[in-house]
């Protein structure tokens, strides 16, 4: 095995580690919250939170920060799960939650867009 898929198979568990930290931490606070299946190039996210009727698509990232690049790949994800199951754009929001190293869950950060954040139309 090489250098580089060592790295990867570390970096892949670091990240499913991290998606059930959250998913766990989440059910303990009571939330409805459920591990998304990677879907190739149509994948939607790695967990999803229902509330109040609408799904929170949340992308989780235990990785070196690059809000942008997170930011892009959560609202294609996003975008993949409203799609997929015929949802109206106002069902479905969506964030990344960014591990802070040292910290537990719930001192992890929060990234969005001002535009998603206040629902304001896309320009």
């Amino acid at each position: 095995m090489t250098n580089a898929s060592v790295r990867n198979k570390r970096n892949k568990r670091k990240g499913a580690d991290w998606e059930a930290d959250l998913r766990d931490g989440f059910r303990g606070e009571q939330y409805d919250i459920e591990r998304l299946h990677l879907n190739g190039a149509d994948d939607e996210g790695d967990l999803v939170i229902r509330r109040l009727g609408k799904y929170l698509v949340v992308e989780a990232k235990n990785a070196k920060f690059e809000p942008s690049t997170f930011v892009k790949e959560m609202e294609a994800e996003v975008e993949h799960f409203r799609k997929n199951r015929g949802l109206d754009s106002q069902a479905v929001e969506g964030i990344v939650i960014v591990k802070r190293r040292g910290h537990n869950w719930r001192r992890a950060y929060v990234l969005t867009t001002v535009e998603r954040y206040f629902g304001l139309e896309p320009t």
